[in-house]
C-alpha cells in the first residue's frame, strides 16, 4: 500500500506548476522548479509536523536555511503537517526537482523507509535528520545522543526540589510516540536511571503520542487513579508537560509535583522560571543543522565523509554512520541560555504577559514588556 501511494504521487510531482501539498517552507516560496542546476547543489529537507514541537516551525527551518546560504546550496524545507502521504508526495517532488541529498525527519518508520529506498533508487543520498528511520538504509544519521537525552532527563528528575532527599517517590510516565525511534531511545535512557533509583516506584506508563491533547487525557487518568501519591511525572517533552502542568494547576498542585520536559520551548522555559516544571533538555539546533548541511555539501561535492561513530538500526542490525551532538539540561539556574544562544527569542519567552516578563528579568533574560 505504501509503495502504491508513492507511485501515485509521481503524476503530481512531475507537474512543475503543482503547489506543494500541505507543506511549509523556510525562506523559500512556491514549488521547486523542474530545471536541475548544471552542478547539483540542491538539498531537500523533509520535516514532520508543526504540533509535536515548536522546533519544526522555526528553529530548525531557520538554522537549516542559514547554513544552506553559507554553503551556497539551494534548499527546500518542507513540512508534512503530520501526514505521511503528504511527506511521500513531497519527497517525490524533491526527487523530480533534482535534489542530490534529502534530509528526512520521518513520521513513522514504514513511510520513512519507503521514501529513503525510493531516493536511493533515483541516485539521491538520504540522511536521517534527528530521527533514525528504521529499515531505511540512510547513508548517515545526524542527531543528538538520544539515549543520553533520556538519561539526563531521568537524572535531572531525581534532583528536582520536590523529590530531592526523599526515601521513596511514586511517579508516572508519559512517553513520546512509539512510531518515533527517538521516543524509544529517550525512554530507554530515563528508564535506565529511574528503574535503578532506590525508593522510586513507577505507578503507570503510557504514551502521550507527542500530543498535548493525548497527554492531558493520559495524565487526567493517572491523577484520577493515584492522586496525591504521584510525586513526579516523567514527561518526554515540554508540549506534553504543559498539559500535565495545566491539570496540576486545576487541582492546586502545580509546583508540588516534579515535572520533566524536553526541547527548551518558550512555554517550557516559562514554566521552569515559574517553578511548575523542574527542567527541560536543550538541544542546540546548530549541533544538528550545521553538521547536516555541511555533510550534504560534502556529499554533493563528491566526497564520502567519515563519521565519528555509528548507531545500530534495531530493525536489521545494520550500522549507520552517525554524528551525535550533546544535550544540555536546563534548570532555573541556566534558563537564560537558550535565549542568549539565539535558539529562542526574548520576545517569544517573555512577551506573553507582564508577570512573565518580570520572571524573565529576574532570571537573566532582559526584556521590556510593552503589552497591555
Amino acid at each position: 500500500m505504501m509503495r502504491k501511494r508513492i507511485l501515485a504521487a509521481v503524476a503530481v510531482a512531475t507537474m512543475a506548476t503543482t503547489a506543494l501539498a500541505g507543506c511549509s517552507s523556510s525562506k523559500s516560496s512556491g514549488s521547486p522548479t523542474s530545471t536541475a542546476a548544471a552542478t547539483n547543489n540542491k538539498v531537500g529537507i523533509l520535516l514532520p509536523d508543526t504540533s509535536s514541537s515548536p522546533r519544526w516551525v522555526s528553529a530548525d527551518p531557520n538554522e537549516l536555511q542559514k547554513e544552506c546560504n553559507v554553503y551556497k546550496l539551494q534548499c527546500e524545507v518542507l513540512n508534512a503537517n503530520g501526514q505521511d502521504n503528504t511527506q511521500e508526495q513531497q519527497a517525490q517532488q524533491l526527487i523530480s526537482w533534482g535534489a542530490g541529498v534529502i534530509l528526512e525527519v520521518d513520521l513513522d518508520a514504514a513511510s520513512g523507509a519507503e521514501i529513503e529506498k525510493l531516493a536511493k533508487s533515483k541516485g539521491v543520498v538520504p540522511i536521517d535528520y534527528d530521527r533514525l528511520t528504521q529499515g531505511g538504509g540512510a547513508a548517515y544519521y545526524v542527531s543528538f545522543d538520544n539515549v543520553q537525552v533520556g538519561k539526563d532527563q531521568g537524572t535531572a528528575l531525581t534532583q528536582c526540589s520536590q523529590v530531592a532527599g526523599k526515601s521513596s517517590v511514586d511517579y508516572t510516565e508519559i512517553d513520546g510516540a512509539p512510531t518515533d525511534n527517538n521516543a524509544t531511545l529517550f525512554a530507554q535512557g530515563y528508564n535506565s536511571v529511574l528503574s535503578t533509583q532506590s525508593g522510586w516506584t513507577k505507578l503507570d506508563e503510557q504514551t502521550g503520542q507527542w500530543s498535548a491533547a493525548t497527554a492531558a487525557t493520559v495524565f487526567a487518568q493517572q491523577l484520577g487513579k493515584y492522586g496525591s501519591k504521584i510525586g513526579a511525572v516523567m514527561v518526554a517533552n515540554d508540549t506534553m508537560a504543559q498539559s500535565v502542568i495545566n491539570i496540576l494547576k486545576q487541582q492546586g498542585l502545580a509546583g508540588q509535583v516534579a515535572v520533566s520536559g524536553q526541547d527548551a520551548t518558550p512555554g517550557g522555559l516559562d514554566n521552569i522560571m515559574a517553578g511548575t516544571q523542574c527542567f527541560s533538555i536543550y538541544k542546540p539546533v546548530a549541533g544538528e543543522a550545521d553538521v547536516a548541511i555541511k555533510l550534504a555539501s560534502e556529499i554533493l561535492a563528491g566526497q564520502k565523509p567519515s563519521a565519528p561513530t555509528t548507531v545500530t538500526d534495531p530493525s536489521d542490525g545494520s550500522k549507520v554512520p552517525a554524528f551525535l551532538a550533546t544535550p544540555i539540561v536546563i534548570t532555573k539556574a541556566n534558563v537564560a541560555k537558550p535565549v542568549t544562544d539565539g535558539y529562542e527569542t526574548a520576545a517569544s519567552v517573555c512577551g506573553a504577559s507582564a508577570a512573565i516578563a518580570k520572571l524573565c528579568n529576574a532570571n537573566g533574560i532582559a526584556y521590556t514588556y510593552t503589552g497591555s
